[in-house]
């Protein structure tokens, strides 16, 4: 029992010196960091001025199409409910929707489980943005919302020119990445093979801006009285093949 005690004390004693640089920067941004118990990962929690708490994870996947270590981001807008955006690259989106697809015209399944993460569902509910400024950001990333309005609203300006800049270093190609926005808040997720502070700090940087576009778009949308309105449970379409024309069962 000593012995398996002294060994956790070095792991975690090891992990604080590996991760000094992020617990460093994020204190610096008036963060709390902290490894999770098994010193596997580090949680980090602060408040972003003129946006809202952020939440920084890194450490084991929470989704299968992620094989490694990620990184997970958590901003609290306040956003409402309805404003339902993601962002997801793009052969990412295309294995998803395989597998979405595969399950909708399986004989022995009606419907996707209602386990399924939402942005496999919503890339069957909702509409692609067709039109983006920066082809650089639609050859590398697909987006899609509650309207297709709205998404390509969200990715027309500073967010597509900051996710070019992403797709230079930080999400090479095939490099699983999904950012979304739901139930008020931004979610960013992302493989993260080895935390790195320069990494983490990019990541952080272009989930302040999706958010910032985010919340510009809200207010737009509000004094314009063009309120987008959707079921998140409402996401099964009555033909799921038609979404897919050029696969067969």
């Amino acid at each position: 029992m000593v012995i398996k005690q002294v060994k956790h004390w070095m792991k975690l004693r090891a992990s604080a010196a590996l991760w000094k640089p992020i617990a460093d920067w994020s204190q610096g941004r008036g963060g709390v960091f902290k490894l999770t118990e098994d010193g596997e990962g580090f949680v980090i929690d602060e408040s972003v001025a003129g946006l809202g708490p952020l939440r920084i994870e890194w450490g084991a996947p929470q989704r299968e199409y992620i094989t490694g270590p990620e990184l997970r981001m958590r901003l609290d807008l306040k956003l409402m409910p309805d404003l339902q955006l993601m962002v997801i690259e793009r052969q990412l989106m295309d294995a998803l929707e395989r597998i979405v697809f595969e399950a909708y015209t399986d004989t022995l399944q009606t419907r996707v489980d209602a386990d399924t993460p939402e942005e496999m569902r919503w890339l069957v509910m909702f509409s692609k943005a067709e039109t983006w400024r920066s082809r650089v950001a639609r050859s590398r990333f697909a987006a899609c919302g509650v309207t297709q309005d709205a998404a390509t609203a969200w990715v027309g300006g500073p967010l597509g020119e900051a996710l070019a800049l992403a797709s230079q270093d930080l999400v090479p190609t095939a490099h699983p990445f999904v950012m979304l926005t739901q139930r008020g808040n931004l979610y960013l997720r992302v493989l993260m093979s080895e935390a790195q502070v320069e990494p983490v700090r990019g990541f952080v940087k272009l989930a302040e801006t999706a958010a910032q576009e985010a919340l510009q778009l809200q207010q737009k949308l509000g004094d314009a009285g063009a309120w987008p309105t959707t079921s998140s449970m409402a996401w099964s379409p009555s033909n799921p093949a038609s979404r897919y024309p050029d696969q067969t069962s």
